[in-house]
């Protein structure tokens, strides 16, 4: 199993970036999509989940600005990030928690980040 994110890049303060991350691979079913993120010299944080019963969570410096969604049939989560800010500058990684075939355990996959700056 593989996670594909995508969608960082360079946006001036106020502006808004959508991040999705596919899943591929061997995939049964996923119980668990987030989105973390991790700023130079800080540890990785939680931004952002969303389980399969879809009662999604956010940190408190996001909400009301991000939305997180899922695409089951596509095996995607997004990260609509709106009202963006310098502070949300860092590399965003998603998260999923997979099982790969019918009977086994959920195993936990990360895709390999993308870089979101935001600046003037």
């Amino acid at each position: 199993v593989q996670l594909q994110a995508s969608g960082g890049g360079l946006v001036q303060p106020g502006g808004f970036l959508r991040l999705p991350c596919a899943a591929s691979g061997s995939i049964f079913s996923i119980n668990f999509m987030g989105w973390y993120r991790q700023a130079p010299g800080n540890e990785r944080e939680l931004v952002a989940t969303i389980p399969s019963n879809q009662r999604t969570n956010y940190a408190d410096s996001v909400k009301g600005r991000f939305t997180i969604s899922r695409d089951n049939a596509k095996n995607t989560v997004y990260l609509q990030m709106n009202s963006l800010k310098p502070e949300d500058t860092a590399v965003y990684y998603c998260n999923m928690i997979i099982r790969k075939t019918a009977g086994r355990p959920f195993s936990t996959y990360w895709g390999q980040g993308t870089l979101v700056t935001v600046s003037s």
